[in-house]
């Protein structure tokens, strides 16, 4: 009979651990009835069947924990419950769609290598590759972002 109150302790504690870590998010009442279910068979096991007993029960609830956790992950069984939606999208500027590679602007603040500069009447952030270019100097876009423009002087 005290065997069977350990497996059942145990084994308990086992499950509701698992599914602390695999459904349920931070730590919760689950965690804590988990590890104090298995603390719990541990303990038993150590006060009725002895020194010995208890030491092959603390091994065996340990190695249970880790071959079910292993288990569970490269198991299938958790892809049903997995969220694997990507977000591909972008949010882009209007802005940007009416500047295209190869139109021309002028500078409104000084690129260093980051500034304003003004191209199709539109005002937009603007980088150069390195270089340092002065204020009302024309410049020619190399590259289109969607809140960022790559340029360069004409």
């Amino acid at each position: 009979m005290d065997i069977l109150i350990v497996v059942v302790l145990c084994l308990v504690g086992i499950v509701l651990i698992l599914i602390e870590i695999f459904l349920i998010p931070g730590i919760t009442l689950a965690a804590l009835a988990g590890g104090l279910f298995s603390i719990g068979g541990i303990y038993y096991a150590f006060r009725s069947l002895g020194t010995t007993g208890g030491i092959i029960t603390l091994i065996v609830v340990a190695a249970a924990i880790g071959i079910s956790f292993v288990y569970l992950v490269k198991s299938k069984m958790l892809d049903t419950i997995a969220l694997k939606t990507n977000i591909d999208s972008t949010v882009a500027s209007k802005e940007t769609l009416d500047i295209a590679v190869g139109d021309v602007g002028i500078c409104i603040s000084r690129l260093n290598p980051m500034g304003k500069v003004k191209v199709n009447n539109i005002t937009m952030e603007a980088k150069t590759l390195g270089e340092f270019v002065d204020e009302n100097t024309e410049i020619v876009v190399i590259k289109v972002f969607p809140m960022q423009l790559i340029v360069k002087t004409k």
